[in-house]
């Protein structure tokens, strides 16, 4: 078993198709086009094992306004095991890379996490943010996105100077802007 760390422009074709498939297969055919670019343009965490790419998971760049600061997020993206692969350590290692990559270059980290999803990133540490979530639209400004409050889960290690009371406000994206 191994365990790589590439950027995008580091993988060659062969390996985003195989990180495309296990994606589409880690979630059952629910992983959209916009959800694969999302992950895109960072790094890569892939494991392999003796069958090919057992696991994979990104970390790319975003902003979050907090407080009238923007913070340079280390936002998690397309985190997924192979079904016959699953519950043998895999996810872990991924997350363990990634969240090593959030501490050492980013003010916060985060990302969203389905309730299937949650358990992965709530044994390991990760925190539900309690507080509003927000996006910079691009036609109407800030917009309280109510629908993606307590999915959204921050790296504790990063999160102490946060206030739940003030919301966090991330760039706008196509697609599931969370």
């Amino acid at each position: 078993m191994s365990l790589r760390i590439a950027h995008t422009a580091d993988l060659d074709p062969a390996d985003l198709r195989a990180a495309r498939t296990l994606l589409h297969e880690a979630f059952g055919g629910d992983f959209a086009d916009s959800d694969w670019e999302h992950g895109l343009g960072g790094l890569h965490a892939l494991v392999h094992d003796e069958a090919g790419l057992a696991a994979h998971g990104s970390v790319v760049m975003r902003r979050a306004r907090h407080r009238g600061r923007w913070l340079r997020v280390g936002y998690v993206e397309a985190v997924g095991v192979r079904p016959d692969a699953r519950r043998r350590g895999h996810g872990g290692r991924v997350m363990a890379a990634l969240e090593r990559i959030v501490e050492r270059a980013y003010d916060l980290g985060a990302l969203g996490a389905s309730d299937d999803g949650a358990r992965l990133y709530t044994v390991r540490g990760w925190q539900r943010w309690p507080g509003r979530i927000c996006a910079l639209s691009p036609d109407r400004g800030i917009v309280r996105l109510v629908a993606e409050e307590g999915d959204v889960f921050v790296w504790p290690a990063l999160a102490g100077a946060l206030d739940p009371a003030h919301e966090l406000i991330f760039d706008w994206r196509d697609g599931d802007v969370m």
